[in-house]
């Protein structure tokens, strides 16, 4: 039967962390001499101390200490809870951030700073981790489908793209039509060509099912009386001439028949029938002529056109 399979990319793709650096957030350390400040950042915005000889933060022009730019404005860490300061790294995903040295693997905490990963469940994982727990392996070479590769699926079996590939031609297979033989895949050209057999009717291959008669390979299609063209795959047929044909059409162009009943006699199956000189019967209608009893296996006298027993032969 042909069949093609499916090829997609993995549900859970790699992703790269963001990493927020605030440009415009640079601490900065006032000097004494007041000619090189503006009245403007001499104090903080919130807590209103002095800023003099202190690092200080601008946002929206307007200038914090770091402790209250850090309680107002930092993110907090999603591994340590705690705020990620203005002079730390902010390592965001998806909404969440990470000082630097929390933003690692959640099941062998190796770092993930500039490194693929994978979110699975709210985690993130190395992509090696990610692998080892989550990702389907191939029916070919048995290794890791690696997320964000291209994988097909076939039979409820996955595999790598580049080992779903013909068996004899090694050509890959993507979803071409493909026939599968003792669990292995190939494509049309080389399955016909190593394996398929040719109608005896048609000549041309046969993909799937057919029939055989007389030790040779039909299309089911193909496989016909020879008087009528009825399909005979699955039906009773008589074979005449190295002909096969229906029963109706063998009973009309050539069965005898009964002398009894008229009917043909086929001989299908087992039926058994009885001749005797030029005459047929069939072995239920061959019964004395008088009397009816059946004269299968026992001797019998005729007179005329009929049979009888010995009993009623010898009365007549």
């Amino acid at each position: 039967m042909l069949v093609s399979a499916k090829t997609h990319n993995c549900f859970f793709l790699y992703f790269a962390a963001k990493v927020s650096r605030r440009s415009s957030l640079k601490p900065y350390i006032t000097k004494e001499n007041p000619t090189r400040m503006t009245s403007s950042h001499t104090d903080c915005h919130y807590c209103l101390q002095s800023l003099r000889g202190k690092k200080y933060t601008l946002r929206e022009e307007n200038a914090y200490c770091v402790r209250c730019y850090d309680s107002l404005f930092a993110n907090p860490c999603e591994e340590c809870k705690q705020p990620i300061g203005c002079d730390s790294k902010d390592l965001a995903y998806k909404g969440r951030h990470w000082h630097e040295r929390c933003f690692k693997c959640a099941k062998c905490s190796r770092s993930l700073v500039e490194k693929p990963f994978a979110a699975k469940d709210e985690l993130l994982l190395c992509t090696e981790c990610y692998s080892d727990e989550y990702s389907s392996k191939c029916f070919h070479c048995q290794k890791t489908i690696m997320p964000g590769s291209r994988k097909t699926e076939f039979k409820g079996s996955s595999w790598h793209e580049s080992c779903f590939v013909c068996q004899y031609c090694r050509q890959p297979l993507g979803t071409k039509p493909l026939i599968t033989k003792d669990n292995e895949n190939y494509c049309v050209p080389c399955f016909e060509k190593q394996f398929a057999h040719h109608c005896y009717s048609c000549k041309k291959v046969i993909t799937s099912g057919g029939v055989t008669y007389r030790d040779q390979p039909w299309h089911k299609e193909c496989f016909v009386c020879a008087g009528c063209k009825t399909q005979l795959s699955g039906q009773r047929f008589i074979s005449k001439d190295e002909n096969p044909y229906c029963v109706d059409c063998f009973s009309n162009l050539y069965a005898k028949k009964c002398a009894a009943c008229k009917k043909p006699i086929t001989a299908l199956g087992s039926a058994k029938f009885v001749s005797f000189e030029e005459r047929q019967w069939h072995g239920e209608c061959f019964n004395c002529t008088k009397c009816s009893i059946s004269l299968v296996g026992r001797g019998f006298l005729t007179w005329q056109d009929g049979v009888f027993c010995h009993e009623c032969g010898s009365a007549s």
